[in-house]
């Protein structure tokens, strides 16, 4: 696809699109042109709108918005909506994403579970499958993958031509934590020695593109869930251990090896008089323990994600000490970035997630914060699949958005 670059980005903000390739999004292929992806990153971030607005909001010319807007039509990744007719003057046609344009795979590895997910130009999930597992081993993921692949593409034919790739969420430093996650020692040391993004190209033939899962979670929540209402936030994701991500200015930050505000190892206090790290007192793995001490299967909370009545009582239990070191954690940030909100997601039933926040809102007031605007602790938006969403969105934002 040609296309024209005449002007330069004067005017344009990167905060009005703002979004994340660490390694640069132009030196990866898809579209080269910095214009053409400003151009589909304004559509994207304020929604549909005819070429003057693209112009006046981006600094290009007229007629280099008219060049771009048509070739971008022509390769399917814009649409041109009903002319609008205006008192005077042609009538303004506006142009949006085609959801049809491009689609990717986000694949989520978890020390209990994996997911596999095929979203749309827009990051819609259209289709997901996912399996459990007592521990990840690589020949297990890899099978699944591939056999999920089948499955989806079977039902979505249509994706496969306009496959941006594939990106993986997973844990940093899968294979630590044995004794926690009760995980053989030599089957988890294997990821240590893996090339994933190289036996994930292998497998699947897609580029690969890989992340943190927690950040992956972040980038769903910023680009699909509450990032349009805060530009500075910190994220936290519950899943068997506990993670987070950054966004600062309308950007995810990533951290120099991808674990900026990883949160799991923050130190908060273990009730004896001692510290220990916030993903031994805030992650699944505690109610999972209770669940087994009591003799509750604990491998039900996965069989039942939206159901967690049949354990109301250890759930319960867990929310009032998960909250206290929740705040704590929330008393920690603030103390050292500004930002807006804490959102608070986990591969949880909605109403869990509610009680979590509600009491860990009330365990921060308790905190003493002097000299220090409290931010606020809310809810996120996207849900248990933020993660996997998240990952699938990485292959489009680093192909055709500007970083």
């Amino acid at each position: 696809m040609a296309m024209v670059i005449a002007d330069n980005n004067k005017g344009y903000s990167v905060k009005d699109v703002g979004i994340i390739d660490p390694e640069g999004a132009a030196n990866q292929s898809g579209l080269r042109d910095t214009n053409a992806r400003l151009v589909l990153s304004l559509v994207r971030r304020q929604g549909a709108m005819p070429g003057a607005k693209i112009a006046r909001r981006s600094g290009l010319s007229a007629q280099t918005v008219s060049n771009i807007t048509r070739a971008l039509v022509e390769d399917g990744l814009l649409v041109r909506d009903q002319a609008v007719k205006g008192k005077v003057g042609k009538p303004s046609v506006p142009v949006r994403l085609n959801p049809q344009g491009v689609h990717a795979f986000g694949l989520s590895i978890g020390r209990r579970s994996a997911e596999l997910v095929l979203v749309d130009f827009l990051g819609t999930k259209l289709a997901s499958t996912s399996t459990a597992y007592p521990y990840p081993t690589i020949e297990g993921v890899m099978s699944f993958l591939k056999k999920g692949l089948e499955d989806i593409l079977k039902t979505h034919p249509n994706a496969k031509a306009r496959l941006a790739g594939i990106g993986v969420a997973i844990p940093s430093k899968l294979w630590n934590w044995l004794e926690v996650v009760n995980a053989p020692k030599a089957a988890m040391t294997k990821w240590r020695d893996l090339d994933l993004k190289s036996e994930v190209t292998r497998t699947t033939g897609m580029e690969t593109y890989l992340e943190n899962d927690a950040t992956s979670g972040c980038v769903a929540e910023h680009l699909l869930g509450r990032g349009a209402e805060f530009a500075d936030f910190a994220y936290i994701f519950l899943g068997y251990f506990i993670g987070g991500g950054l966004v600062l200015n309308g950007r995810v930050i990533p951290g120099r090896t991808g674990n900026a505000a990883s949160l799991g190892t923050m130190p908060v206090s273990d009730g004896k008089g001692g510290t220990t790290e916030l993903l031994n007192v805030a992650s699944f793995h505690v109610l999972e323990s209770q669940l087994h001490q009591d003799g509750i299967d604990p491998t039900l909370l996965r069989r039942n994600p939206t159901d967690w009545s049949f354990c109301d009582a250890q759930v319960k239990s867990w929310i009032e000490a998960t909250s206290r070191h929740l705040a704590t954690a929330t008393a920690a940030i603030t103390s050292v970035v500004e930002v807006e909100a804490i959102l608070i997601e986990g591969a949880m039933p909605a109403q869990v997630r509610q009680d979590l926040v509600r009491a860990t809102q009330k365990a921060f007031r308790d905190i003493d914060l002097t000299l220090i605007e409290r931010p606020q602790i809310e809810e996120a938006e996207v849900g248990r699949n933020a993660r996997s969403l998240g990952a699938a969105l990485l292959p489009i934002h680093s192909r055709y958005f500007l970083a």
